[in-house]
């Protein structure tokens, strides 16, 4: 029987401090009348940005049970949505989960985490590098960094790029298998504060781009709300434009009510805060074709 509301499948870590990966995502995607089934790969106490200690309990081990169950109770889902996954084992399970619950016109979301700021992160090797290549082959939709799209193309990270060679990467990375690439934090070759979330759609050969407004701070999880705004958005039926753009306003929006507190950052946005943003209608004001 087809879902009252639609259902995401969402494979993320879950931190108990800290808003964000599965701590953003369910408010987001719930606020957005979507029904979220969490497949946590990993339980810690704090996220790991900003935290000096933190207890980490690795799921890989019971990921598989976990699926066998879903799939005993002939679970479908409208969208398999993937974030941050630990080894190339997780990989490897995380790819038969798709081709298990493959269905027609399934979105499939590949955040492939791998690193910022120009740097993978410390439990990121090369080879889980290599592993993500052909993961995100799987995609209708990958959203990296600019750090990340540097890495899964071999290419430096470098600090400005220009307007075809941006375009050159985002189409390199959709002949890996995405129909839809979004890279956000793409610097601004006119500017060293502003960036850019650029995307290309090769079913019809348009790029997009919205320019992200400079704030002078850093809050975890950004990436996790933005890609679930798209998300939602899309399966609302809004046009990619226009979840760029509902995406691009929600964030900006809660880091700017954010940045007018004092406490500290690495707890993430106040997403309580703006949640009820998400329920206006879209200003389709920000995205352009690029």
């Amino acid at each position: 029987m087809r879902p009252i509301v639609q259902r995401v499948a969402a494979v993320h870590d879950l931190s108990g401090f800290g808003r964000v990966s599965l701590t953003m995502i369910i408010p987001i995607l719930s606020t957005m009348g979507v029904q979220v089934c969490p497949l946590p790969t990993a339980v810690l106490s704090t996220h790991t940005g900003g935290f000096e200690t933190y207890k980490f309990i690795d799921l890989t081990d019971h990921l598989e049970e976990y699926i066998k169950h879903w799939s005993r109770l002939n679970i479908e889902f409208d969208c398999i949505y993937t974030g941050f996954l630990g080894s190339p084992r997780q990989i490897d399970i995380m790819s038969g989960f798709i081709n298990y619950f493959n269905k027609k016109d399934q979105l499939v979301v590949i955040d492939p985490v791998l690193g910022d700021n120009g740097e993978l992160y410390k439990s990121i090797d090369m080879c889980m590098v290599d592993e993500m290549k052909k993961f995100i082959g799987m995609a209708s939709i990958i959203t990296p960094n600019f750090t990340e799209a540097a890495y899964l193309l071999g290419r430096a990270c470098t600090k400005t790029i220009n307007e075809d060679d941006i375009k050159e990467w985002l189409i390199l990375l959709s002949e890996m298998g995405p129909k839809t690439v979004i890279v956000t934090g793409v610097p601004d070759s006119a500017s060293d504060k502003d960036t850019y979330v650029i995307s290309y759609n090769k079913e019809d050969g348009r790029f997009w781009k919205v320019k992200c407004s400079y704030i002078p701070a850093y809050f975890p999880g950004t990436g996790d709300g933005f890609t679930s705004v798209v998300v939602g958005s899309l399966l609302k039926g809004d046009s990619l434009p226009m979840a760029l753009d509902r995406a691009a306003q929600f964030i900006l929006s809660a880091i700017r009510a954010s940045y007018g507190y004092q406490y500290p950052q690495r707890n993430g946005v106040l997403l309580e805060k703006v949640l009820g943003n998400l329920n206006l209608p879209v200003v389709t004001s920000t995205c352009e074709i690029f």
